[in-house]
């Protein structure tokens, strides 16, 4: 059996998510290969799709295309609309010159794939959902007051547009033509986004199941808090608390602002020193001292900074199924977020994290982990560490994979 992973870029969430099911599967001996416009890693069976000076040229060029549909639309969102890229040929060609039995989409776009391109490739697919951007027309985060991709998108929010056939509209409808000849299974990978896409248009006439992202659990571990802190450089009796995400302090949705005001209602703020992963810099909170690590991609500086913390902030506004909750959690370190999209299929409130509904129960869920007395803090990071060993394990995860991918090759 051979799997084709198509995934726009090997960094980011999703990236590092496609990289983690493939080579899972590589030691459950699996034939596997991701194939990527951006490649960074030099990760076994991970391709990159250009190959000639003149093929790195236009994978340079196709990010920037989808721009230019945004022109018409000046007020739009500043966070990231998809729309449907030129047609990649040479794309195609590559996935059935290698021949495999199954394809697992997963991030898409950034100018990688046209959903017309899809109807070109006679081969099973199954399509893991990261975000909401398959089932809508160019929107990747679902604005609360729109349910649009229930019905059809048009008047698109995102776009600050009151045209009902804007450019949302015309997206949708491509993909309302293009999904049913498609053989396409869809994989929400938390519970929040499968039900999203049984709601949806575009997707709920689709087989859909829920299979989560994994992580290898002997990779992320707990290690002592002393050695973590000082290869950190942290040796304090400061409690620490951590927040990271790709643009920490940058992007509105990453909770950065709600993380701030949660802070600056905890008292005896000279008792704890925030770090920040993802940013170099940021809005400083008065009273508590606060350390920018700057981006951290690798495996193991995220393990230390991880296994340094007391507890794990995640304020974001919109969450899928987050890598750096399920990375924490393996850590044996317990996480404060709201309860929002896929948190609660990893964070149990209270048995090994804290949901949140608002920035002052996000305080309340902080100070909670911080207080407890240290039988009750040790039995909570023993529950972190054991929801992601019995339910995200690669080793488990990857077994529920292959078997969905014979199931799907035996209808």
């Amino acid at each position: 059996m051979k799997i084709l992973h198509l995934v726009s870029q090997d960094s980011g969430g999703a990236g590092r998510a496609a990289l983690r099911i493939h080579k899972a599967l590589l030691n459950e001996h699996i034939d596997s290969i991701v194939l990527v416009q951006q490649k960074t890693t030099d990760q076994p069976g991970v391709m990159r799709l250009a190959k000639t000076k003149k093929e790195k040229i236009i994978e340079k060029i196709r990010p920037l295309l989808p721009l230019f549909f945004l022109l018409p639309y000046p007020q739009h969102h500043r966070d990231i609309f998809s729309p449907n890229p030129p047609s990649n040929r040479h794309l195609i060609k590559t996935i059935l010159s290698l021949k495999p039995d199954l394809i697992h989409l997963h991030w898409i776009n950034n100018g990688f794939l046209n959903i017309k391109d899809l109807a070109k490739i006679n081969i099973p697919m199954l399509w893991s959902l990261h975000d909401a951007n398959p089932y809508t027309g160019g929107c990747h985060i679902i604005p609360n007051e729109c349910e649009n991709f229930k019905t059809h998108c048009q008047k698109c929010p995102f776009l600050h547009s009151n045209s009902i056939h804007d450019l949302s509209y015309f997206i949708f409808n491509k993909k309302a033509k293009i999904y049913p000849k498609l053989n396409l299974t869809i994989n929400g990978l938390s519970k929040w986004i499968t039900d999203c896409a049984k709601q949806s248009m575009l997707l709920k006439e689709k087989k859909i199941i829920n299979l989560p992202n994994c992580i290898d659990t002997q990779l992320y571990q707990p290690i002592p808090k002393s050695i973590a802190r000082e290869i950190l450089n942290l040796q304090s009796s400061k409690k620490i608390i951590s927040f990271g995400a790709i643009d920490a302090t940058s992007i509105d949705r990453k909770g950065y602002h709600q993380l701030k005001k949660a802070l600056s209602l905890l008292k005896n703020k000279e008792n704890f020193k925030l770090v920040i992963f993802g940013a170099s810099q940021g809005e400083s909170i008065e009273g508590i001292e606060t350390l920018y690590l700057g981006h951290l991609s690798d495996d193991i500086s995220l393990k230390i900074l991880y296994n340094a913390s007391d507890v794990f902030v995640t304020p974001s506004l919109a969450e899928n199924l987050s890598n750096v909750i399920m990375e924490s959690l393996a850590c044996g370190v317990p996480v404060v977020g709201f309860d929002i999209g896929g948190n609660s299929d990893m964070i149990e409130h209270k048995t090994n994290g804290y949901l949140a509904r608002d920035h002052k129960d996000l305080a309340d869920g902080i100070k909670w982990v911080l207080d407890l007395e240290q039988t009750d803090y040790d039995t909570l990071c023993k529950n972190a560490r054991k929801k992601i060993c019995t339910k995200f394990d690669s080793n488990i995860v990857s077994l529920e994979y292959i078997k969905t991918y014979k199931e799907i090759l035996n209808d």
